[in-house]
């Protein structure tokens, strides 16, 4: 029986050392998690696209609550009243990524944090990103992938979590905590 403890237990270490995915390459190496992706500053193009999706958000805001994007953080209190009052239909993703490109001018202006794009094995995403780290958070699918599936994201949770989750990646000031 105690060799058979032995055993199971030498398995159960051995196991984790041989981990590979799919196509045969190893998951780990010296115990590290391997990274896959790059970041790259954002181009032209990108830059129109995040101002081209506020503006969507703006125009529709102005146009059903009249009150536009302002850059601000009472820009999360207004992204909660077009989830709430239903302004977005839940098939329209371009839109609902719209108001993560809101979300993320809010991260980049009140974080000092910068846009970046982020390219990996599943293609190319816009992330907001610390400097000098390579910590990104994603705001353009944050609230739409929620949306998606039928919930109502709290908008203003979202942003505290994801400030608590960045946090310790951001660089610090002087004379402050």
């Amino acid at each position: 029986m105690r060799q058979l403890i032995n055993l199971v237990m030498l398995a159960a270490l051995l196991l984790p050392l041989s981990a590979q995915s799919q196509s045969g390459k190893p998951l780990i190496s010296d115990g590290k998690p391997k990274k896959h992706y790059k970041l790259t500053e954002f181009r032209w193009m990108d830059n129109r696209h995040i101002e081209s999706q506020v503006g969507t958000i703006s125009d529709l805001t102005s146009l059903k609550l009249g009150q536009p994007v302002r850059g601000t953080l009472d820009d999360i209190k207004l992204l909660q009243r077009v989830i709430y009052k239903g302004l977005i239909k839940r098939d329209d993703s371009l839109t609902m990524q719209a108001m993560g490109a809101v979300l993320g001018n809010l991260m980049v202006k009140e974080f000092d944090m910068q846009w970046m794009a982020y390219e990996d094995g599943n293609g190319r995403s816009r992330a907001v990103c610390a400097p000098v780290s390579q910590e990104c958070l994603f705001p353009v699918t944050m609230l739409s992938r929620r949306m998606e599936v039928g919930l109502m994201p709290n908008v203003q949770e979202l942003y505290d979590y994801s400030a608590e989750l960045i946090k310790p990646h951001l660089p610090k000031k002087p004379y402050t905590d």
